[in-house]
């Protein structure tokens, strides 16, 4: 049998097996169990926009129904291309979570279906309107719940940067966009005219982070200076420029900030858990 006959034979079975109409059957079923509206001229952060359309009160961002989805596709840089604007940011006609963001640089070449990092979080270009100058992107609730978009509120800044491409420089490190944790801002010191930053994280984030390697703090791509184990911190240092083109300056202490640590060491603690090294006999 020709390949290409075969293919269709193939594709035909899979077909007859499992209709797309089911996945739309499933989403809307899926979609049908919490009405939730959202309220565009609210200001407040998003963790105090969800409730309920018939008793108003407020839902945890666990019952929202969108199941957690997150490919790996794209890969980013940590250098910021520009900071844009919330502009909007609620429920979409369709049920989902959207956030509609101004932006110049990244729109110039921007297609449907694009990945933007947004404050060094994955997201998927759902719209766009380049005389308007903005991008909306869809939110899921896992991403929600483990990065610090959840604090943004419609004005807020935001780093943003388009996914790689082969022609591109490599000025920062890997970054996935694919945040491991959150920091806590402690302590904002100027030293001159450069920015001590001290972050307070998790031991499970704190493991990854060692002096002088790379990570990912809001999408930007920084050198750690010190890492201190006892207090769960690790501190970074901004220079003039930097300061003027992303957004940690503008941040208070106390605030949180996305964290992506390196790819590598997460590779390394993975092999070293499944016993590679034991298998490995000198000669």
């Amino acid at each position: 049998m020709p390949v290409s006959n075969h293919f269709t034979a193939i594709s035909s079975k899979i077909l007859r097996s499992s209709p797309p109409k089911t996945l739309f059957i499933n989403q809307q079923r899926i979609l049908s169990k919490t009405q939730v509206n959202f309220n565009l001229s609210s200001r407040n952060p998003v963790h105090n926009l969800f409730y309920n359309a018939n008793s108003f009160q407020k839902l945890s961002i666990q019952s929202l129904p969108y199941p957690n989805y997150n490919p790996v596709k794209n890969l980013f840089t940590g250098i910021v291309e520009e900071m844009g604007e919330i502009k909007q940011l609620g429920y979409a006609e369709d049920g989902g979570f959207e956030m509609k963001i101004s932006g110049n640089v990244v729109l110039e070449d921007v297609k449907l279906g694009d990945s933007i990092s947004v404050n060094g979080t994955c997201l998927t270009v759902t719209e766009f309107d380049k005389k308007e100058s903005e991008f909306s992107v869809g939110l899921a609730p896992e991403t929600l719940r483990k990065t610090s978009l959840i604090e943004l509120v419609p004005g807020s800044r935001v780093n943003l940067e388009r996914a790689l491409l082969p022609s591109t420089r490599m000025g920062g490190h890997f970054v996935q966009g694919h945040v491991d944790g959150t920091g806590e801002i402690v302590s904002l010191e100027f030293e001159g005219d450069s920015l001590w930053v001290k972050v307070k994280t998790p031991p499970e984030v704190l493991k990854f982070i060692v002096p002088k390697g790379f990570i990912a703090v809001d999408g930007t791509s920084l050198t750690v200076c010190k890492v201190f184990d006892d207090e769960e911190c690790f501190n970074f240092m901004l220079v003039a420029y930097t300061q003027q083109n992303v957004v940690i300056p503008l941040k208070k202490v106390g605030q949180k900030v996305n964290l992506e640590v390196d790819i590598l060491g997460k590779y390394v603690e993975r092999l070293l858990q499944s016993g590679f090294t034991s298998n490995i006999t000198p000669k």
